[in-house]
């Protein structure tokens, strides 16, 4: 968390408090009214708003329109891997889930037939998701799918699975590779009213397609990841 040059020492002060009540804070809680919590702590409410701003900027506090101020979330550290989201959030002792907002069967387009490697118009499944961590919003995914790769598969089966366990156990392939970008993103206002985050918030954009046994694609994945709550890690090793 760093403080803006311009600060004066009573602003760094008052942050040091503030994060001092927040360290004590569980994630989610709410803050104190803003009265209460200005005359606590013996500054003006526009002072006292102002450093709250600073650390709803730097994601230690969340506005809720409506709802008050919130200790943030912790974040979810996320190492590129070839993981699916559901070994991923185990991994890091919190809870995977899913709810499939929508799905269906359509031709592919000529982008999407490239990136899955099929010829225009094969008919191809999407299936989009909510995913959940502990029960709450951390991506919406859109998955495709080549339809004749997954036979009678509907979004349905997906519900609170992963489509690698069910690729695996249902239809025998294992996912054996993939290629997968990532960049920063302004969540639409789609995927935020999903999210449960103010449209134009920070995200994290992945696509990714994966390859199984035999090298033919099994899917390209785009998914919206929440900024406030999840970060990206990488292993870095010295050059030969």
């Amino acid at each position: 968390m760093s403080a803006p040059p311009t600060e004066t020492d009573k602003q760094r002060r008052l942050r040091a408090r503030l994060a001092e009540l927040i360290a004590a804070m569980s994630p989610g809680e709410p803050l104190p009214a803003e009265r209460d919590l200005a005359r606590e702590l013996g500054v003006a409410r526009m002072t006292l708003r102002r450093a709250v701003d600073g650390l709803v900027a730097d994601s230690v506090l969340v506005r809720r329109q409506g709802a008050g101020t919130f200790v943030a979330p912790a974040k979810v550290a996320h190492r590129l891997a070839a993981n699916s989201f559901s070994a991923d959030m185990r991994s890091r002792g919190l809870r995977p889930g899913s709810r499939t907002l929508r799905s269906g069967e359509a031709p592919a387009g000529v982008v999407l037939a490239a990136l899955l490697e099929v010829p225009a118009g094969t008919p191809v499944l999407h299936v989009r998701r909510l995913r959940l961590a502990d029960d709450e919003p951390m991506a919406v995914e859109d998955l495709h799918v080549p339809a004749d790769l997954v036979p009678g598969l509907t979004g349905a089966d997906l519900e609170d699975r992963s489509y690698y366990e069910v690729l695996a156990e249902r239809y025998g392939h294992r996912i054996a590779s993939g290629l997968q970008t990532a960049e920063a993103a302004l969540t639409s206002a789609e995927d935020a009213a999903v999210l449960g985050v103010e449209a134009g918030s920070p995200s994290f954009c992945f696509e990714r397609t994966s390859r199984v046994d035999g090298g033919r694609v099994a899917e390209f994945v785009r998914s919206v990841y929440r900024g406030d709550r999840y970060r990206i890690m990488a292993d870095i090793f010295p050059s030969a």
